[in-house]
């Protein structure tokens, strides 16, 4: 099994509410994951302050999840206690070590160093569909380390060439699996 990533989410801007509360969601994926994902986006029901509070409460590698546009954004993740920042739509110019990349399209992702970290979402954060691109075809442009995001529900839904998965809004359903 690769790095499971474990994302505290409340929200999304596509509809998506959780059932439980972040103090509950904080604590399934503090269980489970070997990563925790906190967002710092509101319209995913994250803060930098959630960030903060959530590296108060855990020794695990936390992955501060948000669109993150400038090199203000990862300084200021890495500040409020991120071990790695999502960064989407661009490389920044500094702290590339600690940061993931996720492209919009495979071939962002082609030009993306082949030593910095990647994600491939299955999600269009524009609208919030299904992208018609697969990992299978991500993992072909892209040799180095690469997460797969959103649409893991079981355990049998993580490619096996994946260093890493993103569980998000199915993160009982995905738990249950693995148990």
């Amino acid at each position: 099994m690769p790095i499971i990533i474990a994302e505290v989410k409340t929200q999304s801007p596509f509809g998506f509410r959780a059932q439980q509360s972040w103090d509950e969601l904080f604590e399934i994926a503090n269980q489970y994951g070997d990563w925790i994902s906190i967002h710092t986006d509101p319209r995913w029901g994250g803060s930098f302050e959630l960030l903060a509070r959530a590296r108060q409460q855990t020794k695990k590698p936390i992955l501060a999840k948000g669109i993150h546009a400038d090199d203000r954004d990862i300084e200021l993740a890495l500040e409020r206690g991120a071990d790695y920042v999502l960064v989407v739509g661009r490389i920044p110019r500094d702290y590339r070590d600690s940061c993931l990349i996720e492209p919009h399209t495979l071939d962002e992702l082609a030009v993306i160093p082949r030593d910095l970290k990647a994600v491939w979402n299955a999600r269009d954060l524009s609208d919030g569909s299904v992208k018609p691109d697969t990992y299978s075809q991500a993992r072909k442009q892209f040799s180095g380390w690469l997460c797969l995001a959103s649409m893991v529900k079981h355990s049998h839904d993580v490619h096996p060439d994946a260093d890493a998965v993103l569980v998000g809004e199915n993160l009982r359903e995905f738990t249950r699996s693995i148990k």
